[in-house]
């Protein structure tokens, strides 16, 4: 019999990660071993990583050392997208004692009894091209909103991102089987899911199914309030999903779609499905239908060939639309891309000057679309403690506000009348019980 053992996680990274830790949590509690945070000196740390940008490959390095000061016997194992793509760079890290590749993430718990007690130190990957399972997965316990996986890996090979060396081809699992990792998130106290994937709205490529069947099936789910799709490719944005998640109770008005880039010229350079005229199509047809609705937009600044005019076209183009804010990228060269052999490097130093601009951008974006909703009444599914004496969550069209703790409301929706917007950028509100009686005075 195995002795008692601690285990603690540490995810870097996407939605996809956590809800793949999740996983990989259940399956250690299932062998028997106690889950205990990170600085409880445990016995085991799956660290399970991201690789998009160099500075994530930094934080694996970080992470580990830290661990291992707090307690130099605890077992590092390394999975995820870096472990897949840099296993020799990650086994040099001093400490590691297991690096897993996407192909053997999901038997993390027996390689770690395989060698537990033992000096060695192995490294296992697979070629990706051999990674063709789909491994179901869901969060649950690290936060409110639970992180469905519906969907893994890419088709689209696009010229920046390593997402396919990392993670494989596009696959996932049909709608039943995803209704039933849905379900039981639900049972186990799921009030909002969040749909999420590399590519989600390649859902059902190998099959007849598509996204739009599995959001009409999940709509119909009892005992959940919210779903929310993740990131989605502006050209697997079809006006029917849009259409549905306008009519729909349970499905948020609230999107996150990638750009990039507002220069034509960049997108192709990028090798991105899309220009333009498209995006711009697809974030009018949500605000015709919602016009409340929360768009939010990924975008990434010095990429090879991006001069003044195409980063002013960038700019400009993101001023006109009305999406809520952005996250910014800057640009960092990473092995194996085909970016890699195009001329035109940006310098760093304008790299990060465009990043700031930009991110200047995001915070007006963000304000302004806040303050249009100050003095609205909307539903709020509230979260955890995160400051002293506030409890926080979010609008269904993912405003994020605050009150006075009341350990009654955590992980329960409260209709609340939006008051003001603090200097940190986080509304205020009154409870609409509350409201009202001040009204009745």
């Amino acid at each position: 019999m195995q002795p008692y053992r601690t285990v603690a996680f540490h995810t870097l990274g996407c939605k996809l990660n956590f809800s793949e830790t999740s996983t990989l949590a259940r399956q250690f509690q299932d062998a028997g071993y106690a889950r205990v945070a990170e600085d409880e000196r445990p016995d085991v740390l799956v660290l399970n990583t991201c690789s998009v940008t160099e500075e994530a490959n930094k934080k694996c390095r970080y992470v580990v050392k830290r661990t291992l000061s707090r307690n130099p016997n605890t077992f590092v194992a390394v999975t995820g997208c870096y472990a897949q793509l840099k296993p020799e760079e990650i086994t040099s890290i001093p400490g590691v004692r297991l690096v897993l590749g996407a192909g053997e993430k999901f038997n993390v718990v027996g390689h770690v009894e395989e060698i537990f007690g033992t000096d060695k130190v192995v490294s296992l990957t697979s070629q990706i091209r051999d990674v063709k399972d789909f491994i179901p997965s869901y969060s649950h316990g690290d936060r409110t909103r639970t992180f469905l996986k519906v969907q893994d890996g890419c088709n689209y090979f696009c010229a920046f991102c390593t997402i396919p060396l990392a993670r494989g081809r596009s696959r996932s699992a049909d709608i039943s089987t995803t209704l039933q990792s849905a379900i039981e998130a639900i049972e186990k106290g799921a009030k909002e899911i969040v749909l999420t994937g590399v590519n989600i709205g390649d859902f059902g490529t190998s099959s007849s199914e598509s996204l739009l069947d599995l959001c009409e099936k999940l709509d119909q789910l009892e005992g959940v309030e919210r779903f929310r799709i993740s990131s989605i490719e502006p050209n697997l944005l079809s006006d029917d999903l849009i259409a549905f998640v306008a009519c729909s109770k349970k499905f948020m008005p609230h999107f996150h779609i990638p750009l990039q880039s507002g220069s034509d010229k960049i997108l192709a350079s990028m090798r991105r499905r899309y220009r333009t005229d498209l995006y711009q199509q697809k974030v009018l047809r949500i605000k015709e239908l919602m016009p409340d609705a929360c768009i939010g937009v990924d975008v990434i600044t010095g990429f090879p060939g991006e001069g003044e005019i195409e980063f002013q076209e960038t700019r400009n183009f993101i001023i006109e639309l009305p999406v809520s804010y952005l996250h910014v990228f800057t640009y960092s060269e990473r092995e194996n891309t085909t970016a890699l052999r195009l001329n035109d490097i940006v310098p760093i130093a304008v790299r990060q000057e465009r990043n700031k601009i930009l991110r200047m951008i995001s915070d007006k974006k963000k304000r302004s679309f806040y303050e249009s909703h100050m003095g609205k009444t909307l539903p709020v599914l509230w979260e955890t403690q995160e400051d002293e004496g506030f409890l926080f969550g979010f609008t269904d069209n993912y405003i994020r506000v605050k009150t006075p703790y009341n350990a009654s409301l955590v992980n329960k929706s409260q209709l609340v009348s939006l008051s003001t917007l603090n200097p940190e950028g986080v509304a205020t509100c009154a409870l609409v019980e509350d409201f009202e009686k001040a009204l009745l005075h």
